[in-house]
């Protein structure tokens, strides 16, 4: 009898968990702190282990740019129990004698220097033209001014995201002046392995056209380095390092609007040579179902120095729904359904995940619950031993 006993508590604690009975912490509900909602998150850990959610803080309304909007941050030192107030990083004013609701900052991403612990964030400052969006027509266009481009900005922190510098314009530096456009991709960068700086990012070309690739430093941030486009008619695209130190790009795809068959998925391809060439993964284009959307990708080693890939989207061909995480056991070669965890039903959009500590997965996101939600998943959830 006690024997049964313990092996039905046993099962009992591995149980699935529902995705409606799984505790959150809510970063924003509409309306809250002054802002009518939170968008586009981006998660990082850093070399201290505080959690830093960034994130578009949309005063006026739910919309893109151009509108007022600045970049905002918020803080935790007890692994996401609890969150300091939102705060903004970067905020361009009424730069140039333009409101703010034409100086809006968007779409942030952040990346934790492994080395030295600095902090990078990276975003995009549209200035005037008022009724536009970036992504189409003259919403940003050729040239490096403020009058016909949307700008590529950071701002820096080395005192573990308490506070941040005045924003840095890298538009010069970046953006090929035949562009259209050239942004970072919203969630996180990574520090590989031997150190680089890895930013995923996205732009227009000299036709217009989208076009996802990567921007990276070997030298600690000093200076950084365009690669090649991995895909044309892709944009928001998330990076990761495989086993071999090769890159990983897996890029939200335009196609998927109107491809809802077998093909339909994340487009998704490898380099290695840090976006020189580009190869396309086998994967691509069907494994990874989506709406149209943002993704998250992590990369993650055990403590038996097993390698996984972690990787979060609304899994559903049609509509921003059913937010899952999912773990590859084989450098994304495979996403097995029994390692994959859902965790909203009837919403989920942008996300972005970071580990919290060797056990425990932490991801931040869209919902259906509030504008932005933090949860954190125990990796033995996923069958893994951490």
């Amino acid at each position: 009898m006690r024997l049964f006993t313990v092996l039905l508590i046993h099962q009992l604690l591995t149980l699935p968990i529902a995705a409606d009975d799984r505790k959150f912490v809510v970063i924003h509900k509409q309306g809250e702190f002054g802002c009518h909602t939170f968008r586009i998150p981006g998660l990082a850990k850093t070399k201290q282990g505080t959690l830093l959610a960034v994130y578009d803080m949309r005063y006026e309304s739910r919309r893109d740019l151009q509108g007022h909007m600045d970049i905002g941050l918020s803080r935790s030192v007890d692994g996401g129990e609890t969150w300091a107030k939102p705060r903004p990083i970067m905020d361009m004013g009424e730069y140039g004698g333009l409101p703010q609701s034409q100086n809006g900052c968007s779409d942030p991403n952040i990346l934790v220097n492994a080395k030295n612990g600095e902090i990078l964030v990276s975003a995009l400052w549209s200035h005037g033209r008022p009724g536009t969006h970036q992504w189409r027509g003259d919403g940003s266009g050729p040239g490096h001014s403020l009058q016909k481009s949307s700008q590529f900005m950071m701002v820096r922190s080395k005192d573990d995201g308490k506070t941040w510098s005045k924003p840095e314009n890298w538009t010069k530096r970046l953006k090929d002046p035949k562009w259209y456009l050239f942004a970072p991709a919203p969630g996180n960068g990574i520090t590989t392995s031997k150190g680089m700086l890895v930013i995923p990012s996205q732009g227009r070309d000299e036709k217009g056209y989208p076009f996802s690739n990567l921007t990276w430093s070997a030298d600690q941030g000093e200076t950084w380095t365009v690669s090649e486009k991995a895909r044309a008619n892709t944009t928001e695209s998330a990076v990761a390092e495989l086993g071999d130190g090769s890159l990983m790009l897996n890029m939200r795809d335009n196609r998927n609007r109107s491809d809802k068959s077998n093909t339909n998925g994340r487009a998704v391809s490898v380099t290695h040579d840090f976006g020189k060439t580009w190869i396309i993964h086998s994967t691509d284009h069907g494994a990874l179902p989506e709406p149209v959307c943002m993704a998250s990708l992590l990369s993650h080693t055990l403590s038996n120095g097993e390698k996984v890939l972690f990787f979060s989207n609304p899994n559903s061909k049609r509509r921003r729904e059913m937010m899952t995480v999912r773990v590859s056991l084989d450098d994304g070669k495979t996403w097995p359904t029994e390692r994959s965890i859902l965790l909203d039903v009837k919403g989920g959009a942008y996300s972005s995940m970071a580990m919290v500590d060797d056990d425990t997965l932490g991801i931040l996101y869209e919902s259906s619950r509030a504008d932005l939600v933090f949860q954190k998943i125990e990796l033995e959830e996923f069958g893994l031993e951490p």
